[in-house]
């Protein structure tokens, strides 16, 4: 089963375990839907909307728990995997902290 990703801030996710559920980051809420990566797409995620910033947490949830995902089409016309709705804290198969060393956020060697 293919894991797919959610990049947010440390607080973020703290707050969603709290309520068992990660309704999504302002982005997410202003797009409708919490943008996920699957593993080859992550590292640009980073690189892209999160370059520099210190305090993320990589969370991994598997695709088959993952209710209302749709694959739809974003940069460069690659799938990307969105969820319609919450994402329960508990489907959460993995999550580790995200640090920026040397300038890029150096990802847990779990992660492809």
């Amino acid at each position: 089963m293919r894991i797919l990703y959610k990049i947010l801030s440390a607080d973020q996710w703290d707050a969603a375990q709290a309520m068992g559920l990660f309704t999504g980051s302002a982005v997410d809420i202003k797009d409708g839907f919490i943008h996920l990566s699957t593993a080859e797409q992550m590292r640009e995620t980073a690189a892209r909307h999160f370059a520099g910033q210190d305090g993320l947490v990589l969370v991994g949830f598997r695709e088959g728990d993952l209710p209302n995902l749709r694959w739809e089409a974003s940069r460069g016309g690659d799938l990307f995997p969105h969820v319609y709705g919450a994402i329960e804290t508990a489907f959460a198969v993995s999550q580790d902290p995200l640090p920026v060393e040397n300038g890029v956020h150096r990802f847990p060697a779990g992660a492809a």
